[in-house]
């Protein structure tokens, strides 16, 4: 049942490129959202000033777009958003729920030190707590943290989950240097923009009950928590860049359709039955916080793989004459004749596992002079094959309509005439033309390059061979 006052947030900060893990937190919210009729935030938290970047930035928003998880309100900036941060410290304090700390680096060090060596743990003493100090030169402001009792949420993933109050301590809240800490700017934020769900991996379970004290600290209501279990690589060990943790926009570049780098990461960690593959809009009638598991979920490239080339078999001609024309121009083709892509899409889409893929097959078409590779020279461009493929040029000269059903014709003919069978010239004739060992089928090929093409092609391996 739609709820149009739910308000979900993704806010990534822009300390580098969007990675499989925060793309995937983006897409639960997004989808979560989207089923609920509700509005979807997008947040920038950019107080790190020495580790964020516009360049990062971009590339988070770039990475969105061509994901297609598109947001309701936003991009906000945490850097730009101060006024608030101050004014909710200074309630706090207005309150008596936070005070101002005194207490030196060198001071706070020490005390760590004693309290290890007294075996207790290493946390603030509340030493400046009940001073009633201004604000002074390297003072910070602390949070006023029980010190009985528990602070606890139902997560709508995990379950119930308590922590012990004795175990935090006052947390920082303002920096001595006037900036709000992480904890504090994450609360301000989600108030203000009435955030009623908070939705994100599991590392950040250690950061809720921090954020639940300052809420309560300000008398505000709490949004539901969820978080959602870590992404492994297939040996179950932590995702990492050997596993495929790149950025996004690195899948992009590799030739991946969003809406399989969409299905394999929906698929980490949430199930719908046995489904593996879902349109966009199966992803938001089906999806579902009550189906996301509790336990780590595993990222499989090869997974995405299949089902990359799965979305391709499906997608539309003229979408992936679009989406290959940027893959072609990387490899040398300044501007891909759209008349020939058409005829050669078609052929590649059966075969072509990524966009990569589908370029490389198609660039034979649009290459003035071919380059063999070495292989597929060696093996089949051999003197016994030169006057057998001159005989062909002249079958071909005398070919009509250069389509497929006039070239089985005329190698009907020469095959019976040179007694040969087709595999005899099928894979010199495909070097020759197309330079591989594979690609589509020989007579697709010839309609596609034309008489003109073909002839040149087929003579240049001739006088190839015949200078070995």
């Amino acid at each position: 049942m739609e709820n149009s006052n739910i308000i979900t947030r993704f806010p990534p900060s822009p300390t580098g490129y969007l990675h499989i893990g925060g793309a995937r937190t983006a897409l639960f919210n997004w989808l979560f959202t989207k089923q609920q009729g509700g509005k979807f935030i997008l947040r920038i938290e950019d107080t790190d000033e020495e580790r964020s970047s516009d360049a990062a930035t971009e590339a988070i928003l770039e990475s969105m777009k061509w994901l297609g998880l598109s947001w309701d309100e936003g991009p906000y900036f945490q850097s730009r958003r101060y006024d608030l941060y101050n004014a909710v410290i200074d309630r706090l304090l207005d309150t008596d729920q936070a005070y101002h700390c005194h207490c030196s680096p060198e001071t706070l060090a020490q005390k760590r030190k004693d309290a290890q060596a007294g075996g207790l743990k290493p946390k603030y003493d509340g030493t400046c707590r009940n001073l009633g100090l201004s604000p002074a030169p390297g003072s910070v402001v602390r949070l006023k943290t029980p010190g009985t009792g528990t602070t606890a949420f139902d997560d709508l993933v995990k379950g119930p989950i308590q922590f012990e109050n004795e175990e935090l301590d006052d947390l920082i809240i303002k920096r001595s240097n006037g900036s709000p800490t992480y904890h504090l700017a994450v609360v301000a934020d989600d108030i203000d923009l009435g955030i009623t769900h908070v939705i994100r991996g599991d590392d950040h379970v250690n950061n809720t009950p921090r954020q639940i004290l300052i809420y309560k600290a300000l008398g505000e209501t709490l949004p539901r928590y969820a978080h959602l279990p870590m992404i492994l690589g297939p040996d179950k060990a932590r995702l990492s860049k050997r596993h495929g943790a790149m950025s996004v926009l690195a899948y992009r570049d590799m030739g991946y359709l969003p809406q399989a780098l969409l299905n394999a990461l929906a698929r980490v960690g949430w199930s719908y039955g046995d489904q593996e593959k879902f349109s966009m809009e199966e992803m938001i009638e089906k999806f579902s916080l009550d189906h996301v598991g509790k336990s780590a979920g595993v990222f499989n490239t090869e997974k995405l793989l299949d089902l990359n080339a799965w979305y391709i078999r499906e997608s539309s001609d003229e979408f992936l004459m679009e989406q290959s024309i940027p893959f072609l121009k990387k490899l040398g083709v300044a501007e891909p004749n759209e008349a020939i892509l058409k005829e050669i899409i078609p052929h590649l889409k059966a075969r072509s596992k990524t966009l990569v893929e589908m370029a490389e097959g198609a660039k034979f078409c649009f290459d003035e002079e071919v380059s063999y590779e070495k292989k597929g020279d060696n093996k089949f461009l051999k003197k016994g094959v030169a006057q057998l493929l001159t005989n062909l040029t002249n079958a071909l000269q005398e070919t009509g309509p250069f389509d497929q059903e006039n070239l089985e014709k005329t190698f009907i003919s020469f095959l019976e005439e040179n007694e040969i069978k087709l595999r005899k010239i099928a894979q010199p004739l495909r070097v020759a033309l197309t330079g591989k060992t594979a690609s589509p089928g020989i007579f697709e090929i010839m309609q596609v390059l034309g008489k003109e093409k073909v002839i040149h092609r087929i003579q240049k391996a001739v006088n190839h061979i015949n200078a070995k």
